[in-house]
């Protein structure tokens, strides 16, 4: 299991995009799928396994998307989330009641506790129900996408080497928004060490980008399509 954001193409190739907490996964996976004409896979977590005919299949791992309220506002979705919860719609349970009630006043300041946001927490069928973003059930790994973002900053790639590393799984030990319900304490990211290590192999062989984005979404999202 990798913390990673994807997303896919009319072809099933997918974007994997990793980094850690704040890096901009979210950032990037949306911008690729509102601007870029790709469908939305799975946000900040996803299943991979080594495929059949020599790639990374890649599977969403079934959970709320965490989208900090500045970021709706960015993507032009604020006021559309806004209406749906004044007309009795709901976001996903596990949504600090903060953020819901910010939502309903229209204030789009983003919220902190303790170093940490509190984010909408969005179910998966509501990006095409609300947002008219299309979902993605599976695909083949094509390449990495390894962001960071920058007030002001012109989107562009970046000559800093990034590839896969530790911190880029899952485990029981670092999942910690969910129960270990697949069993992931003490397996050091799932799977067993061979296949693990055959991911790792493949995925390395793949493209890799590191990039710098702002917080133009629709031009991020320009640039991230033109360079996958």
């Amino acid at each position: 299991m990798l913390h990673a954001s994807a997303v896919v193409d009319g072809g099933g190739r997918t974007v994997l995009v990793l980094g850690g907490k704040g890096a901009g996964k979210t950032t990037t996976a949306l911008a690729l799928a509102s601007f870029g004409g790709l469908r939305l896979l799975a946000n900040d977590r996803v299943f991979v396994r080594p495929g059949d005919q020599g790639g990374v299949d890649v599977l969403p791992w079934p959970s709320a998307a965490a989208l900090g309220l500045g970021l709706l506002d960015a993507l032009g979705w604020f006021d559309e989330v806004r209406e749906r919860l004044l007309a009795g719609e709901s976001l996903h349970p596990t949504q600090d009641d903060r953020v819901t009630e910010a939502i309903r006043a229209g204030d789009r300041t983003p919220l902190w506790e303790g170093g940490r946001e509190l984010k909408a927490q969005m179910f998966p069928d509501q990006f095409p129900a609300w947002f008219g973003v299309p979902l993605a059930t599976g695909g083949e790994a094509a390449a990495l996408v390894f962001p960071r973002i920058e007030a002001g900053a012109v989107p562009a790639g970046e000559d800093r080497d990034r590839s896969l590393s530790e911190a880029d799984f899952m485990s029981g030990a670092t999942e910690d928004r969910y129960p270990d319900v697949f069993g992931l304490l003490g397996t050091d990211g799932g799977g067993a060490a061979g296949v693990r290590r055959e991911v790792v192999r493949r995925l390395g062989e793949l493209p890799r980008h590191a990039v710098v984005l702002g917080h133009g979404l629709a031009v991020n999202g320009r640039f991230l399509a033109g360079l996958v």
